[in-house]
């Protein structure tokens, strides 16, 4: 007998795109499947068009969630995770696609291996331009990783996605380990998938193309704002406290690279997006708040030039740091 996988589908302002995306979940060649879609308080016809695809599609396992109120990305993935039933739960956006094979490849990678979590490749689309990319390569030299120590190197070192979608993932593995998705953070999948990497022993990736990523004005990507902003500073919060509280010198020491990295890489982001100098400086004195390396680190060959590069032009004075940094980026 098959494993149950559950979809789940947030929904909202996606009119659009909706049908594209149920329509791919119909055509999945895996059939043990039920899709919950949850209703974040969408404001257009997108619960409206999908109900009207439901029911033509009366023998599949659809499900509907309808939030109280808007409450963003992360609890309408939440919603889901508390009602699924599946032994695996898949994360898809309803302005995305998935191939007609990715399920019925990803649950036989993910039974074959015993993975807490295997992951596909994604295909980023832009139809306004007209290009086809891989934005989100898996870069990893092994088709399997086995114990934190290599879990954590591969994440930290950018060797497969980070992004929530597109991950099969045990359901057990999750609720065991309380790992839901943090309420208030707009877009966290960072956030999320540095949680679980701290707990995983077994992943594994599936080199096909099963996830189609579309780009457009709306995407999330293109959307920085304040509040993402803000967002980053929480989500780095909670990487320092993963950095205090972690016992394996291996994983901390990688942690704490990871931190410096994170930093570094959003305040570039911040400028990028709004090229505002006080958001930029309040992110940079919140950051400052948080660990770094120590001058021990800085004669230390654990710690690469780029990293130590990163901490020390983020970690100066403020009327030192914002000079260096508009020399550096403001060009």
């Amino acid at each position: 007998m098959n494993p149950l996988v559950t979809i789940v589908i947030p929904v909202y302002k996606v009119e659009k795109f909706i049908v594209r995306c149920l329509q791919s979940v119909v055509n999945q060649l895996y059939k043990d499947i039920e899709c919950i879609l949850v209703n974040d308080v969408t404001p257009d016809a997108s619960m409206e068009i999908a109900e009207e695809f439901i029911s033509k599609n009366p023998d599949f396992d659809f499900k509907i969630i309808n939030q109280p109120f808007n409450q963003g990305l992360s609890m309408a993935r939440n919603a889901g995770m508390d009602l699924a039933k599946g032994k695996y739960i898949y994360f898809l956006d309803s302005d995305d696609e998935i191939t007609d094979y990715a399920i019925q490849n990803l649950v036989k990678l993910a039974e074959e291996t015993g993975a807490e979590m295997v992951l596909g490749q994604s295909l980023c689309i832009n139809e306004e331009e007209g290009w086809t990319r891989n934005y989100f390569p898996i870069e990893s030299e092994k088709d399997v990783l086995q114990g934190s120590k290599e879990i954590v190197w591969n994440f930290v070192k950018g060797k497969y996605p980070v992004m929530a979608c597109d991950k099969l993932v045990r359901m057990d593995f999750l609720m065991e380990n309380k790992l839901y998705f943090v309420k208030d953070l707009f877009s966290q999948d960072v956030l999320w998938s540095f949680q679980s990497m701290l707990k995983f022993e077994k992943i594994a990736f599936l080199r096909e193309d099963t996830y189609l990523y579309y780009f457009h004005g709306a995407s999330i990507i293109h959307n920085r704002g304040e509040k993402h902003f803000g967002n980053w500073i929480t989500i780095a919060g909670y990487m320092d406290e993963a950095y205090k509280a972690e016992k394996n010198p291996y994983n901390k020491k990688l942690i704490l690279e990871n931190l410096v990295d994170f930093k570094a890489s959003t305040l570039e982001m911040n400028w990028k997006a709004q090229k505002d100098e006080g958001l930029w400086k309040r992110s940079y004195k919140a950051y400052n708040q948080l660990n770094g390396l120590n001058l021990f680190n800085y004669f230390s060959s654990a710690y690469s030039t780029k990293i130590k590069k990163q901490d020390l032009f983020y970690r100066l004075p403020l009327f030192i740091g914002y000079p260096l940094f508009r020399w550096r980026f403001g060009k």
